[in-house]
């Protein structure tokens, strides 16, 4: 089931009135939980059986992680979860991914092999249940938080169906606790979720299937050689439609888990206005980005052991990150340079440092702060352009003739878009880019009500008719596949 279709809407309109009924509170979690496992079997039912295996083992080997003292009957059972989890991972996420390189190196060294070929179906949203799972037994090894206290608690920690297929990727106390205590949203809340729900779900059909989607398929697909403006207004599509789908993703869980009177972590905050690369992934992703960190990064040594180190474990992060994405080395590709983009910021900002902690700078003329940081943003959007080309092409060829068609360097190139597939993207990606530096530091539910009502309503009303006229799309989103 997906968010943007009519089979959600009834769907979520039956969930909300059960759990605003005179139920009790064990008996609305269990129908949160039925209708998580219904959201989910709606796209292929027996993958229901691996949720429920995660569930089961992590939830007993937590609660046995965090009250066994015997070190390494803890270190085994920590195995045990990690094997069960990485391996399930591993099998139908890399599998066939693995195999292929496999018989490509073995056929470079003169060896004739030529397995059957696999049919192995990505269930979807593996990649988000499993390190929601993984984290909760990690924490419970570390003892960072106390144990769910009951399999249903934990059951729909894991499925609660906002977040469920695409994130956020949320840990224990984050929404675990929420269950604790009967809840139902205050009448701000339902507002407020419906309202993120709807913006969510306009980003989503509107703007990224509606305007942008077919001019980056278009680019990307193309055989033909393409012009420069061509090959940046598909890049500049993708770019614009791989942010409204997942952060449409994201805004329709957050909203959707509101409107039950539950709270998910924000999962994006205007990544385009970053200034920097750190900054980038501060705002892109988020739980990614702090579960890469602190399960990742840290663990590995973080920037504890020296400047070496330092770059080493980022770059190391950055390639898992990139391969989490897809069981393609264009993804390993797109996570090395954004690896690369943070090791050259580092340098300079080491540098910088050093320098001022040396001596004072000598005063240079300078352009004002708020013109550096627009540049510095326009950089990074510039530079984060060029990575979205490995993200999006299924090959590394294909990836080249983009990046040579950006160049201005293709031989024989005509003109693919129309004049107003181009002029709905540079409307958009502009539109994009003003409201993202405008909203730089503020929630989008913040910035809703600093204007006046009438306003806000009128916005939300026109939302919902581009939505009504535009309801024909019905694509998945981006990340089901990752």
């Amino acid at each position: 089931m997906i968010f943007n279709s009519y089979t959600f809407i009834v769907f979520f309109v039956i969930v909300l009135v059960l759990h605003n009924l005179p139920f009790s509170w064990k008996t609305k979690k269990v129908n949160l939980l039925a209708a998580s496992y219904i959201f989910y079997a709606a796209w292929n039912p027996p993958f229901i059986l691996l949720l429920w295996l995660s569930t089961i083992v992590d939830y007993f080997v937590g609660k046995a992680l965090y009250t066994q003292n015997n070190i390494h009957k803890r270190r085994g059972l920590l195995v045990i979860s990690l094997i069960g989890n990485l391996g399930m991972l591993c099998f139908f996420k890399y599998g066939g991914f693995l195999m292929e390189n496999f018989v490509s190196v073995v056929n470079a060294l003169g060896w004739s092999y030529h397995p059957p070929k696999s049919n192995i179906i990505l269930p979807a949203g593996i990649s988000f249940y499993t390190f929601t799972t993984l984290c909760y037994t990690i924490d419970m090894y570390k003892r960072e938080s106390k144990p769910i206290p009951t399999l249903l608690d934990f059951g729909l920690f894991v499925t609660f169906f906002p977040h469920l297929v695409a994130g956020p990727i949320v840990r224990p106390p984050q929404l675990a606790a929420q269950f604790e205590q009967p809840r139902t949203a205050t009448h701000k809340q339902l507002l407020d979720g419906l309202f993120l729900l709807s913006l969510g779900l306009f980003m989503k059909v509107v703007l990224a299937d509606g305007m942008l989607a077919a001019s980056a398929d278009a680019v990307f697909n193309t055989p033909q050689a393409l012009t420069a403006l061509d090959a940046w207004m598909g890049v500049l599509a993708f770019t614009g439609q791989i942010f409204f789908d997942f952060a449409g993703y994201s805004m329709c869980a957050v909203g959707a888990a509101l409107s039950l009177g539950f709270t998910l972590p924000q999962n994006f905050q205007t990544p385009y206005a970053a200034t920097g690369f750190s900054d980038f992934w501060r705002r892109w992703h988020i739980t990614l980005s702090a579960w890469l960190r602190d399960y990742l990064y840290i663990p590995l040594g973080g920037n504890r052991k020296g400047k070496f180190r330092t770059y080493v474990n980022l770059m190391i992060t950055m390639l898992l990150g990139g391969l989490w994405h897809g069981a393609n080395w264009t993804f390993v590709a797109w996570g090395g340079l954004h690896g690369l983009y943070l090791w050259v910021e580092k340098f300079f900002e080491d540098r910088k440092n050093s320098r001022l902690a040396a001596a004072a700078p000598a005063s240079n003329p300078q352009l004002p702060k708020a013109y550096r940081g627009i540049l510095y943003a326009l950089l990074t959007f510039f530079l984060v352009n060029i990575t979205w080309v490995f993200f999006r092409a299924t090959t590394f060829a294909g990836a080249g003739k983009i990046l040579t068609a950006m160049a201005g360097l293709a031989q024989g190139a005509v003109p693919l878009l129309s004049s107003l597939a181009i002029l709905k993207v540079a409307v958009v990606i502009a539109g994009m880019l003003i409201v993202h530096w405008v909203l730089r530091n503020t929630k989008v539910i913040d910035a809703a009500y600093k204007l006046p009502w009438w306003i806000t309503g009128t916005v939300w009303s026109a939302m919902l008719i581009l939505l009504i006229l535009s309801q024909e799309s019905s694509s998945t989103f981006i990340y089901f596949q990752f």
